[in-house]
């Protein structure tokens, strides 16, 4: 596949990928979390690091912890947006209004960042190290929200239920 149909291709499922996580958030913002529903993303996600198993995806490891890095910094906006909240004894994300233009300008960053990458390393090196960003904001991220959860829970028995209790 030539590279400008896997660009055009890799661009549209990003935009897909990034309305979709906008819609999601949005519908989820009016139920209660619990720790499960904050730590399973990157447990999940992180199923993703099989693709080096294909040595066509594995890039530099200094390449890799550059994305990796860079991913936690960005990750600050949504931290600095993620305020959670307890109501009728459940924790809830307070949705911000910011966090959908937060999204939204990652996406045109990540667009940008991914035309300039690609000219360096191909385009199955470009998709890791992608990867490697995403996975690096939302680690960051999801501790963050973590810790704000065992903050207003620690203590209470009455809120939602969390790893903890049901394991």
């Amino acid at each position: 596949m030539p590279n400008a149909v896997a660009t055009v291709i890799g661009t549209v499922i990003a935009v897909v990928f990034a309305l979709t996580v906008i819609f999601i958030r949005l519908r989820a913002s009016g139920r209660p979390t619990n720790a499960r529903k904050i730590l399973i993303p990157p447990v999940m996600m992180s199923t993703g690091f099989l693709m080096y198993i294909f040595p066509f995806t594995r890039e530099r490891l200094a390449y890799a912890l550059i994305a990796f890095v860079v991913g936690c910094l960005l990750s600050y906006p949504l931290i600095a947006t993620s305020k959670m909240f307890v109501r009728d004894n459940h924790v809830y994300l307070h949705r911000s209004k910011a966090f959908i233009y937060i999204l939204l300008g990652l996406l045109v960053l990540r667009l940008i960042l991914h035309s300039v990458v690609e000219q360096y390393v191909d385009i199955y090196q470009t998709g890791s190290l992608f990867f490697d960003l995403a996975f690096g904001m939302l680690v960051p991220w999801r501790l963050a929200m973590f810790v704000q959860y065992r903050k207003l829970t620690q203590g209470r028995d009455s809120v939602g239920p969390s790893v903890e209790s049901k394991a």
